[in-house]
């Protein structure tokens, strides 16, 4: 079943890279990509200024992140379904224009709610943009040989905005404001959107395609419900009432889209594409292996900006430490995925990654020298760089070609989930060990029991991270260095469960995906099929 991709008036002139996709979809798409991955990134960039200046008291400062990340992780699916149905380059059009309204609502904030709403509706964007950038490129190359370079340049593009992400950050916070971060973003989504409208390659596939009302509501409740749970869990308590129910639903909601996708004529997500042992396993290390990723960001965000409160720019150093390897390592990451297996590129990224995260949670929290972060934070960037590449081309190179939308945002949707969870699961333990061990050394402190009682009570409002933030002078100030050590020993912890979640991954790679290379392609795969126009 070829692929229907419907050409574009005065398009038919196009030159064309090899495997025929016109270069004008790949800039497009590229651009696309790298765009939502610099919204997505650069808050944790600005984490310290959102504490200075909004005052976030416990789950808050999360949920700035996983605002955008929510909607990105429930609607990716969604959007694929449309992308394949109406066309991807309406998509692609409309999820630019969701950004530009989403970044300017953020960047005109005036306090903790309003930015939440903008980076919500910033996340819709983004969620548009993801897959159907992926399945554009996808749809656009007819044999593994040419989709594994295509890919490789999104995922590079992907990467450079995270890289990008942490210099405009950094420069925009340290020399104006937070804001002005998102008002650059605001102009990049405009150029990205009349790129996509210019340049852009219209292609669907609707064959067999519906959408699946059922299949989205379950899983839309189920993931909010889980992501709430997690991100208010030490805020509110393990036990209270809101997050029990929040757990009851998440799992309730998520049994119940399984048995929908199995009813529907036509799922959301075809269940049967996990048969495939390939496919299966990478997209489990997608979850996996990108919350460790992007656990391992926020951690060095939050070391970085509320706990050593160092400036936006001394922090994009890690941040481009994080996300400068997939552009620079592109030509080696290409030649490696079409001579070597991919479990042993899975492999050795995700084992990188691991080392990295040990080698980060034993630095002191004293340690503010950014020379200390190149060797752990660069090799879980350089593992980054190899797994995130590896992981898209086994899962879309291991479908028939015709599902190539449904692929690419299955693969999106779980990389961004494990995207999502980093931030939540990592907050979630790091505060939860930091506010128990500050409570037990505060009490067990020589200060005076004035001192005690404020620092306990700015505690109990705002947590460590607010313990961390009073002036010395202040009569709390005496509380800090115990705020400090309590919060770098959490954020520790936070590294250690990433670095044990990336080796888990690694030797999960190594082995469940021996022999995969010599099972039958699936119907369709590698075929050089040829646009219907």
């Amino acid at each position: 079943m070829s692929i229907e991709t419907r050409t574009q008036p005065g398009s038919t002139g196009e030159p064309k890279p090899s495997g025929g996709l016109p270069v004008g979809t790949l800039v497009a798409g590229c651009f696309a990509v790298c765009l939502a991955q610099i919204a997505l990134a650069m808050p944790a960039t600005l984490n310290g200024l959102f504490q200075e200046d909004l005052h976030p008291v416990g789950s808050q400062l999360t949920w700035i992140s996983d605002a955008f990340l929510l909607p990105v992780s429930v609607l990716e699916l969604t959007f694929g379904v449309l992308g394949d149905l109406f066309g991807r380059k309406r998509l692609l059009v409309g999820g630019g224009a969701l950004l530009v309204a989403g970044e300017a609502l953020a960047a005109a904030s005036t306090g903790i709610h309003m930015l939440w709403v903008g980076q919500a509706i910033a996340g819709l964007g983004a969620a548009a943009l993801f897959p159907t950038s992926l399945a554009m490129i996808a749809a656009g190359t007819h044999s593994a040989r040419d989709r594994a370079r295509t890919i490789t340049i999104w995922a590079a593009a992907l990467s450079s905005g995270g890289f990008i992400a942490p210099v405009l950050g950094g420069i925009t916070g340290n020399y104006g404001s937070w804001r002005w971060a998102f008002i650059v973003v605001t102009g990049l989504a405009v150029v990205s959107t009349v790129l996509s409208q210019v340049l852009a390659t219209n292609s669907s596939a609707p064959q067999g395609r519906s959408l699946d009302l059922a299949g989205q509501i379950t899983i839309g409740v189920g993931m909010f419900a889980l992501l709430y749970a997690v991100i208010q869990g030490p805020a509110d308590g393990w036990t209270a009432t809101p997050v029990v129910i929040a757990y009851v639903a998440a799992a309730l909601f998520i049994g119940l889209f399984v048995v929908a996708e199995r009813r529907a004529a036509s799922p959301l997500l075809r269940l049967d594409l996990f048969k495939n042992r390939a496919f299966a396993v990478a997209s489990f290390v997608a979850v996996v292996g990108m919350f460790s990723y992007l656990g391992t960001a926020y951690a060095t965000s939050i070391r970085l900006g509320p706990i050593q409160h160092q400036s936006p720019l001394r922090g994009s150093f890690a941040f481009i430490l994080l996300n400068c390897w997939t552009l620079l390592l592109m030509p080696v990451i290409s030649r490696l995925l079409e001579r070597v297996s991919a479990r042993w590129v899975l492999g050795l990224g995700l084992g990188l990654m691991a080392a990295g995260d040990f080698l980060a949670a034993a630095l002191p929290v004293e340690d503010r020298a950014l020379t200390s972060l190149i060797l752990p934070i660069g090799l879980v960037g350089v593992g980054f760089a190899l797994t995130v590449s590896s992981i898209t081309a086994t899962a879309v190179n291991t479908v028939p070609v015709h599902y190539a939308g449904m692929a690419s945002a299955s693969t999106s949707l779980l990389r961004d989930f494990g995207f999502t969870l980093g931030p939540a699961v990592i907050g979630a333990i790091a505060l939860s060990r930091a506010a128990d061990e500050f409570a037990r050394n505060l009490a067990a402190s020589g200060l005076s029991t004035q001192a005690k009682a404020a620092a306990a009570q700015v505690a109990a409002e705002g947590g460590p991270l607010a313990s961390n933030s009073v002036p010395p002078s202040s009569p709390p100030g005496g509380a800090v260095p115990i705020a400090l050590e309590a919060l770098g020993n959490g954020y520790a912890i936070g590294y250690m469960v990433c670095g044990v979640a990336a080796l888990a991954c690694c030797l999960l790679s190594v082995i469940a995906l021996r022999g995969t290379a010599n099972e039958p392609a699936p119907a369709g795969l590698g075929e050089e099929e040829p646009a219907a126009v």
